[in-house]
């Protein structure tokens, strides 16, 4: 067997029993193109593997995510007894500090909003009423980036504020209520939408491009890194990624959080609905995002002290 068809019959079965395998075809069809798909996989060397993994930019935990394929892939040819052992490195290098989320302020949250209609730096094919809805779902229900892009209009339903979030992660489709004010931003880019993409149906993606197109994740991404220099929203400690447009989904957990615990509400209890709202098969997904700020920390606190002294009945 060649690695080309190893590869193919690899991401078939691990598509086959439910996942989706992106990033690890990706990873695979580029080792593919890097030994040549003929390449039986027996004749694969360690050496051509390490040379994979390292590639020729610096040391990044890309790394890892290219190792886990090729690991994936080896095991299952072995699993079917075309290879005797994977040509896998045994040690392994440091990982890099893993990215700590930027949690924005409102305050930042609104510079970005504001900045909107006066940053010329944002792409053509993407209008200011187009970016502002966008940042505003992205913040107020949590959304991840494709979510948002794959929305159909006919997933938009405005008088019952509620979304359809179709086929995100292991194929999962979910109902996402919104509140009033997000209703009102996304029902005055739907009126906006109508008379300036006519033709738009209830099959198109609702957030269109100035072509009236789909939107590009690329572009998109582009758009909101433009836009956040503008605004001037940027880490003051020494961590090496600046905020991402992804944080505001991070964003949105943890002020929900610090909201709950402001109402005095039972967190314990609603964080569950918090994972359920967020596509998250666990709570322990959920974790991830809830990210400590001195404003959480000091709602934690403040709810403690009044249990410690019996006046909170939720803690």
């Amino acid at each position: 067997m060649n690695i080309k068809n190893l590869v193919r019959q690899f991401v078939a079965f691990r598509r086959a029993l439910g996942e989706k395998c992106k990033t690890q075809e990706i990873h695979l069809r580029a080792f593919c193109r890097a030994i040549g798909p003929r390449t039986p996989i027996r004749r694969i060397r360690l050496k051509d593997v390490n040379g994979f993994l390292a590639g020729t930019g610096p040391f990044t935990n890309t790394w890892f995510s290219k190792h886990t394929a090729l690991k994936g892939a080896f095991r299952f040819a072995i699993s079917r007894g075309e290879l005797a052992t994977a040509p896998l490195p045994t040690d392994l290098p440091k990982p890099l500090p893993t990215l700590t989320p930027y949690i924005y302020s409102r305050e930042e949250i609104r510079r970005l909003l504001d900045a909107i209609p006066t940053c010329r730096r944002l792409p053509t094919r993407i209008a200011a009423p187009t970016m502002r809805a966008i940042l505003f779902l992205l913040y107020g229900a949590g959304l991840r980036r494709g979510e948002v892009l794959r929305l159909m209009a006919a997933d938009v339903d405005l008088p019952n504020s509620l979304l359809t979030i179709r086929y995100t992660k292991f194929f999962k489709s979910r109902l996402v209520p919104i509140g009033r004010d997000l209703t009102k931003v996304l029902s005055d880019y739907a009126a906006w939408r109508s008379a300036k993409y006519t033709a738009a149906g209830a099959n198109s993606n609702f957030f269109l491009g100035e072509d009236g197109e789909a939107l590009p994740p690329i572009t998109l991404g582009r758009a909101f890194q433009r836009l956040r220099k503008y605004a001037g929203v940027r880490r003051s400690d020494t961590t090496r990624f600046q905020p991402r447009m992804h944080d505001l989904r991070h964003t949105f957990a943890v002020h929900r959080l610090t909201e709950w615990y402001r109402q005095g509400t039972d967190v314990q209890r609603l964080v569950y609905h918090l994972s359920v709202y967020l596509g998250h098969v666990s709570l322990v997904s959920t974790q991830v995002y809830l990210t400590m700020t001195p404003e959480l920390l000091r709602e934690a606190c403040t709810r403690f002290e009044r249990y410690a002294f019996g006046e909170d009945i939720h803690a």
